[in-house]
């Protein structure tokens, strides 16, 4: 009976860091930005503002964020540069496993405002 319960220990030790795992936004771009917004796909239903979640409220080229409240899915993501211009990347796909749940390259941003 203890080899059961101190299985049962184990597992719920070695599932929870899985659980509470931050997902990261990889940003791949040349750009700098103060706004990344995730909304479910075809909605216009933007959560908040993912850049606040870094200590300097930017994201820099390069660089990783951690991303909150976000379920595995399909997002558009609304990137907000530090110029003021609003790039939107439609169709992106958050992951619930691996380093980076997910990236925006360059390439990517082919829908944006001044």
């Amino acid at each position: 009976m203890q080899r059961m319960a101190l299985a049962a220990a184990v597992l719920g030790v070695a599932a929870t860091p899985a659980l509470a795992r931050d997902l990261l936004f990889w940003n791949q771009t040349s750009k700098e930005f103060k706004g990344v917004y995730l909304a479910p796909a075809g909605s216009t239903l933007f959560g908040p503002n993912q850049a606040e979640n870094d200590p300097d409220y930017t994201v820099s080229a390069d660089e990783r964020l951690k991303i909150t409240a976000v379920a595995p899915g399909t997002y558009d993501v609304k990137l907000v540069e530090k110029s003021g211009r609003t790039c939107l990347v439609a169709g992106v796909e958050v992951k619930g496993t691996g380093r980076v749940a997910f990236a925006i390259a360059e390439e990517q941003l082919t829908r944006c405002s001044p």
